[in-house]
């Protein structure tokens, strides 16, 4: 098996279409179909079923379709690792987070690693945790800031407990102080209020639904399905409150109403992740370390 034929099979898997395939790896067609058919006597087994103008995989496809990105993610990975070695003056970080933690945590951590390594390419993917930890096991990520407990065990992957975050309540600075205008509100008085909710998948939403739950009501909702710079604008609007990290209603204090929850209030825990069987790249390495010391 080789790597260049694991390119080649990935790219008509994207594609479903083996000319547009060979257009995207800069290969004749003829070539990239001669290797596909290799990689298929190599295997034993047919990796796509092909009629005029329909190219879908085989079961056997589907198995390898997934080790193959992460294959040939890993030696894209090594690629960079090589080139980062001359004092960090090159290469990537790809790091996934919560849209939140973009908001809240991030600006200010990665302004001072690009700082130190102008060289260093950050690219940031936003997400829910339960798509970063895909992310991450398929290699499509260095490293990731996820909400703990997991939304699913993941032996492949090492977390490091980075922070406990309060969260709080934020209301329009138009609108009525929620709980009856106490300094501190329960869970409870929330009940009755009408919410802006984050989207389906959002870690804040899933968490503020089930602590309304534990409470003895279903939370109502005035609006809901936006990410965090929406939720926020939608509160500023008064449509109604919201829950959300202490440290992204910090940022938002001029503009909108912050009330604290009472004890034992609301927490979440934020782990750093990545994956067990392949250490992260240099760079990363170091962005690794500058969060942990923050």
């Amino acid at each position: 098996m080789q790597f260049q034929q694991l390119q080649y099979f990935v790219a008509v898997a994207e594609a479903r279409h083996f000319t547009r395939a060979a257009e995207t790896v800069h290969v004749a067609q003829p070539s990239l179909s001669q290797q596909i058919k290799a990689l298929e006597r190599e295997l034993g087994a047919d990796l796509f079923l092909r009629a005029r103008g329909n190219i879908t995989l085989t079961d056997a496809g589907e198995a390898l379709l997934p080790l193959a990105r992460r294959i040939l993610a890993d030696a894209e990975t090594a690629r960079y690792e090589v080139r980062e070695l001359v004092q960090l003056r090159g290469g990537r970080v790809r790091l996934g987070a919560t849209p939140s933690l973009c908001t809240g945590l991030l600006p200010d951590v990665l302004r001072a690693f690009h700082d130190r390594y102008p060289g260093v390419q950050l690219l940031v993917e936003e997400g829910g945790s339960h798509d970063l930890i895909r992310e991450l096991a398929r290699g499509a990520l260095d490293l990731a800031l996820v909400v703990l407990p997991l939304p699913a065990p993941a032996p492949a992957l090492t977390t490091v407990e980075l922070l406990r975050e309060d969260l709080v309540v934020v209301s329009s600075l138009d609108a009525p102080r929620p709980g009856g205008g106490r300094r501190a509100v329960r869970v409870a008085d929330l009940a009755g209020e009408r919410l802006v909710m984050f989207r389906h998948g959002y870690d804040l939403r899933e968490l503020t639904v089930a602590a309304c739950r534990s409470a003895g009501f279903e939370p109502e909702f005035a609006v809901e399905g936006g990410e965090m710079d929406a939720v926020l604008g939608f509160v500023r609007a008064g449509l109604g409150l919201a829950v959300v990290p202490r440290m992204v209603a910090a940022r938002s204090a001029h503009d909108l109403r912050v009330t604290p929850l009472a004890r034992p209030g609301l927490h979440r825990t934020i782990a750093l992740a990545h994956r067990s069987d392949v250490a992260p790249p240099r760079a990363a390495r170091e962005l690794q370390r500058m969060l942990l010391e923050r």
